[in-house]
């Protein structure tokens, strides 16, 4: 069962960083406004991260999707999500009003303090999700079992 449960993590939180990705690759400036927009890091980081970021999001989630180096592609979503947290719960305590830039956006936005413990909770369940991945030693329906023999056991299914 375990397994299955697995394979639904894999797909959701893939498919969650498939979305964030593909939403901000096409305006690298507007990804890189959303990353100013939190004040956490030095001017010279802003961009390379901000540009940087859809690229990985594309990646772990395509990773995450196929099952393929799935526990590391889900070590890295678990960091992603614990960063993306600290942003925006430093944000919410800091008294920055901006919209996440989780999904496009990013920037002021006077009515995003009321949606920060919103996606705190949804970034807290996809980190959880990711952890419960990186866990398992395999998932179903996943390149990991096919390239390096670690499927799980068909007994019981």
């Amino acid at each position: 069962m375990k397994e299955w449960l697995g394979l639904l993590a894999r797909l959701v939180t893939g498919a969650v960083w498939i979305v964030a990705g593909a939403v901000k690759l096409p305006d690298p400036a507007q990804s890189v406004d959303a990353v100013r927009a939190y004040q956490l890091l030095p001017g010279s980081l802003v961009q390379p991260v901000g540009q940087l970021l859809p690229v990985i999001e594309i990646v772990v989630g395509a990773t995450l999707v196929l099952g393929l180096l799935a526990r590391g592609s889900a070590i890295v979503s678990a960091l992603l999500f614990a960063a993306f947290i600290v942003g925006i719960a430093s944000a919410w305590a800091r008294g920055i009003s901006i919209d996440c830039g989780c999904f496009g956006g990013g920037g002021y936005d006077p009515d995003a303090t009321s949606q920060y413990p919103w996606e705190i909770a949804r970034d807290a369940a996809l980190l959880l999700a990711s952890l419960f991945i990186a866990w398992l030693p395999s998932t179903r329906v996943a390149l990991d079992g096919l390239l390096f023999g670690r499927a799980p056991e068909l007994e019981g299914s």
